[in-house]
């Protein structure tokens, strides 16, 4: 199983959130870092970047694996389409 660290404005986004909706995020989460590479995680590799993004609802998250720490990178969670702007 992977580890999961997530970033400042990951943590933010998250208990800003209504509860219900951060506990099925980090659900999906969870799951991800049992298998990140499963075929069914409604994943995609992003364009023009070395990350994902995992598909939860109208949120997305963006992370990054690291093969070597075993590791999974929260970067930014967010509302479908404004979690993909800098």
């Amino acid at each position: 199983m992977f580890r999961i660290e997530y970033s400042r404005d990951a943590l933010k986004t998250l208990l800003r959130m209504p509860a219900n909706t951060a506990r099925l995020i980090r659900i999906k989460i969870e799951q991800l870092a049992a298998d990140p590479f499963a075929p069914n995680n409604n994943v995609k590799r992003l364009k023009g970047m070395d990350a994902f993004r995992l598909r939860v609802g109208d949120w997305r998250v963006v992370y990054e694996v690291d093969r070597r720490t075993i590791a999974i990178f929260v970067i930014r969670i967010g509302p479908r389409g404004s979690v993909y702007e800098d």
